[in-house]
């Protein structure tokens, strides 16, 4: 091991690294062991550091002081020391004192799945909204964890075991700093969603339609986006390739003009202070016209992905019966071997919420286009309505935003057979009272 360890550096890319699967003995799970630790392996990969062991270990009970086995964990020493590890991921929450406990015995730096993916969306964010959501999660998480994390704490503790020394002085100075950060970054973000509100409040007014991709992380929604779109948004073979959200505009059939939005993937065990600080972004999704939820139908645990993302929609208030109107899209099926792809055609034949697709080759895009556009004229009618002939704004909504089957001018006025959505046609009636 390196003499020079020390417990608190930032994790480097290229450091050499375990990681390590607990499962709890009798508990059940959505996920076989080897989609556990491919999982967590790919997570620790997104970083850029150098996976050089992997193991899952049984436990019957959780310690307190090390989550593992004292035995489980001088197993994980000597993998440490016969790989030179530096780094230990634990792909489970741990408290501060089973952190500090396991890099004193593993002598290794650990940090655990939501460290993890606080690292990975610390790196990946983008924008500036999407660097205060990250710093504002991160706060929130490190807020408890300040023995261990602030270097200078360990010299300032008061001596002879009693309480109120300089040491817990300054504990609690910087746990007033982070608080008022929070707060800071807190009103920043709050100002932001109410920016975001009336975008979304004028796009709302505006007659075209939202449609959202949602989807467990590399399920290939970017690479469908640039391929509906033919934007250049990151898409590549890895977790959380997407954070910050994008909208550009798509070709549906029979609407003039649409819009897709890019979400962040999902995965499972999100971290609650993720999903406290990316609310506000992910509450575009909830707004959408039409949700479209990418799925990587090759995966072997998809029943599991589908699964977490449905409880990540819920968190945010956006179950099966509440929200958009949903459609499922099955990508990856040129992945499958012969006999599988068939019968999740088969499957796919007899429901009216999939598509099955491939994002990479495009096969089946135009079916879903053509999927979306049905859902966006779900439920709608048939209205008749007299314009004036200098009312061609009001018409171009009209067209963009329903079906007119029909027009017929009559003298100086216009006469418009159109289908529209009982929320287009309300959408419509309030332009005409305002």
């Amino acid at each position: 091991m390196n003499a020079s360890y020390d417990p608190v550096n930032d994790v480097a890319r290229g450091e050499r690294a375990l990681v390590i699967v607990p499962e709890r003995v009798g508990e059940g799970a959505r996920r076989s062991t080897d989609a556990k630790l491919d999982e967590a392996e790919g997570l620790a990969r997104a970083i850029g550091v150098d996976v050089v062991a992997r193991r899952a270990f049984r436990l019957r009970q959780m310690r307190p002081a090390t989550l593992l086995g004292k035995g489980q964990v001088e197993e994980i020493a000597d993998l440490a020391k016969e790989h030179d590890a530096g780094l230990l991921i634990v792909d489970a929450p741990l408290s501060p004192v089973q952190q500090k406990s396991l890099e004193e015995k593993v002598r290794a730096k650990v940090i655990d799945r939501t460290s993890l993916i606080l690292e990975i969306f610390g790196e990946r964010a983008a924008t500036a909204e999407g660097r205060l959501q990250v710093e504002l999660a991160h706060l929130d998480y490190q807020a408890g964890r300040l023995v261990r994390t602030w270097t200078h704490l360990e010299r300032q503790r008061g001596g002879f075991g009693f309480l109120g020394g300089p040491g817990e002085t300054q504990i609690e100075a910087d746990r007033r700093l982070i608080r008022d950060r929070m707060a800071r970054i807190r009103r920043e973000l709050e100002q932001v969603k109410r920016t975001r509100a009336l975008h979304r409040g004028r796009r709302q007014r505006a007659p075209w339609p939202v449609i959202a991709l949602v989807g467990y992380t590399n399920a290939g929604k970017s690479t469908l986006f640039n391929l509906m779109t033919g934007d250049g948004v990151l898409a590549e073979n890895m977790l959380f390739a997407t954070l910050d959200p994008t909208m550009r505009n798509v070709k549906i059939p029979g609407f003039d003009k649409a819009i897709l939005s890019d979400t962040v993937g999902f995965v499972s065990d999100l971290p609650t202070e993720l999903i406290a600080a990316f609310r506000a972004t992910l509450e575009e999704v909830a707004s959408a016209d039409v949700l479209v939820h990418v799925r990587d139908m090759a995966h072997p645990d998809r029943e599991a992905q589908a699964a977490d993302v449905e409880d990540v929609l819920k968190s945010l208030g956006i179950g099966e019966a509440e929200g958009p109107m949903r459609l499922e899209a099955w990508n990856k099926v040129d992945l499958l071997n012969n006999d599988d792809r068939q019968a999740l055609l088969a499957e796919a034949e007899r429901r009216k919420d999939v598509v099955p697709i491939s994002a990479v080759t495009g096969w089946g895009v135009d079916d879903l286009r053509e999927r979306i556009a049905e859902s966006l004229r779900q439920d709608s009618q048939v209205h008749r309505v007299r314009l004036d002939a200098s009312e061609g704004g009001r018409l171009a909504w009209l067209h963009a935003r329903g079906e007119v089957l029909s027009q017929e001018v009559e003298g100086q006025s216009l006469e418009v057979c159109v289908r529209l959505s009982p929320d287009n046609w309300a959408r419509f009636q309030a332009m005409e009272s305002a």
